[in-house]
This record gives structure tokens, C-alpha cells and sequence, in this order.
């Protein structure tokens, strides 16, 4: 029902990955969608957000995701819906959360347990800088204390795979005009499609940051949320889809 990351964050830290499964929502959302913005009953909706919630046992904030670089700051107050794209807490309680259906979810924690943050990383967030907010971000949670690159760990959660992410041009052209080396991230495909690796990029995106200790999601297919239909939602394959989330927070 849940992916628990597996990484060695500090004991104060816990993370959690929701799945399609467990909730009361019907077909095509069926059945833990979080998501109130793809058409299913807000009733549903509300129950697996409580359904969540209660797993967790600390309090999710539900972004209102635009695939920008925004990383905004939770205390206990933070309603949800605050338009961001990354999150960022170092308040025990509040659980920073994105959700998914193919884009990647990134976790990242402080070596110390003192901060937590949370990403929401599709192509065009990528490509337009919310790891490198995200993990400025954490880094400067405690004014007092800055912390190195040395110091952030990072969880890459499920997303749509290697196999499966079919972009344009402009999608490989928009990674290579930053990075010339993301061009071995991209294979080419029918038609003039590429096949583009999304954790990877992520990755070497982390690298260049100087963050060395990733885990999770190492673009092999059981991380692919395209291929993996009773497990995850995706997008790219239903287009009706609900959406499933990760969360971390201090405990």
C-alpha cells in the first residue's frame, strides 16, 4: 500500500510514498488518489487524504502544483493549495508533500535531521530549476547553521521510465542547452521522439549540485509508473489518472 524509502536519513526523519491502492475512489481514480484536481469526487479525494494522513501520523500540505521552481516554507499553519512546486520544513508535524503521476518526486533531508524538504521534478520543473530551489532551500532552513551540498541526502521517488518517457526535440534541446553531457541521457526514438531518462537527469542534476547520496528510483522498470498499472498512476498512460504522493517530515 506504501513505499517506505530505504536510506540513511537520521532516526527523526520519516518519509513516506503513497500507491494507487487503499483508497475509496472509483475507476479511473481508484483508489488512493490525493489529487482534487483531475475530476474525482471531492468527497473521495478528502477521504484518502485523511486515509494518508493517518499513515503518516503527521499533518500532509497539498501543493497546488504549476511545474515552476517555487519552494515555499511549512509551519503547522500552511493551508494546502499554496501554488509551489517544491516545499521545504524544519517544523516537527508538517509533512512536505508533492504528488505525482509520472513526474518524479524528489526527497531530500539534512545530514543533521534538522530540515526536510520536498520536490516536484516533471521535465519542464527539471529543466527549470526546483532541485536546484529545493536544495538551497533545505541547505538554508537554519539561517544559523548553513549546511554543505556534503549535507543533503536525497530519496528520487517513481516516475515514468527510461523505457516509456517519449519527448520532442525542444525537451532534449532545452536539457542540452544547459548540460551538453545530458545529451547520453536521451535515446532516440521513432518518428524523431527521443527516450529520455528523467530519474537520471535528476541525478546528474544532484551531482553538479555536489549531493553524492541519492537513493531510490535508479530508472530500472519497477520504479516506472507507466509500466506498473495496478501500482501506480500515470498520466502518460491513462490521461484520466489520480495521482498518488510523497511526503517527509520530522517526526
Amino acid at each position: 500500500m506504501f513505499l517506505v524509502p530505504s536510506w540513511p536519513v537520521p532516526p527523526g526523519v520519516r518519509a513516506l510514498c503513497s500507491t494507487r491502492a487503499g483508497g475509496v475512489s472509483r475507476p479511473p481514480y481508484d483508489s488512493l488518489n490525493v489529487g482534487d484536481h483531475v475530476g474525482d469526487d471531492p468527497k473521495a479525494v478528502l477521504q484518502n487524504r485523511e486515509i494518508f494522513a493517518r499513515a503518516l501520523h503527521a499533518q500532509p500540505v497539498f501543493l497546488r502544483q504549476v511545474h515552476g521552481r517555487h519552494v515555499v516554507r511549512l509551519t503547522q499553519e500552511t493551508p494546502d493549495g499554496i501554488e509551489a512546486d517544491g516545499c521545504v520544513a524544519a517544523a516537527r508535524g508538517v509533512a512536505c508533500t508533492v504528488m505525482v503521476a509520472d513526474c518524479l518526486p524528489v526527497l531530500f533531508a539534512t545530514a543533521d535531521g534538522m530540515a526536510v524538504a520536498a520536490a516536484h521534478a516533471g521535465w519542464r520543473g527539471l529543466a527549470g530549476g526546483i532541485i536546484e530551489a529545493a536544495c538551497e532551500a533545505v541547505r538554508d532552513a537554519d539561517a544559523e547553521q548553513p549546511r554543505g551540498a556534503a549535507d543533503v541526502i536525497a530519496w528520487l521517488g517513481p516516475c515514468i521510465g527510461p523505457g516509456t518517457f517519449e519527448v520532442g526535440s525542444e525537451v532534449k534541446e532545452a536539457f542540452e542547452a544547459q548540460d551538453a553531457g545530458t545529451s547520453a541521457l536521451f535515446e532516440l526514438h521513432a518518428h524523431g521522439k527521443w527516450l529520455a531518462d528523467l530519474p537520471g537527469l535528476a541525478r546528474r542534476r544532484l551531482a553538479a549540485l555536489g549531493i553524492t547520496r541519492v537513493y531510490g528510483n535508479d530508472g530500472s522498470p519497477e520504479w516506472c509508473t507507466v509500466s506498473n498499472p495496478s501500482k501506480f498512476f500515470s498520466h502518460r498512460r491513462d490521461r484520466v489518472s489520480g495521482r498518488f504522493a510523497a511526503s517527509i517530515w520530522l517526526a
